[in-house]
């Protein structure tokens, strides 16, 4: 028997906004790089729900979905490997991440 609350797209949209809330939050509160990267994952997972959500529901062509999924994961990947090697150089230079110590970036 499929549960009666995600049997529908609503759902997965309603579940997508609160995790691109999340993340858009966590980006907005958070004072570290690595809280910063944690939410911008959630919003690209976000955007993944969305795409996998109206495939399944309104595409004809399942994979087409899936395939933007997949590069959205990919993209995912590649930006937390490159910021994860910005937030170790910055912590090795000015042995901190909080981005409001780093006001000698700006310069």
């Amino acid at each position: 028997m499929q549960p009666l609350l995600f049997g529908h797209l609503e759902a997965y949209l309603i579940l997508a906004l609160c995790l691109f809330a999340l993340g858009l939050y966590g980006i907005i509160s958070r004072p570290g790089f690595i809280g910063m990267l944690i939410s911008v994952e959630l919003i690209l997972n976000g955007a993944g729900l969305n795409f996998i959500a109206f495939n399944t529901f309104l595409a004809p062509d399942k994979s087409v979905g899936q395939t933007f999924t997949l590069f959205i994961m990919g993209l995912a990947a590649a930006e937390a490997a490159i910021c994860l090697s910005i937030a170790v150089a910055v912590y090795r230079h000015f042995r901190t991440t909080l981005t409001d110590e780093l006001s000698q970036l700006r310069d």
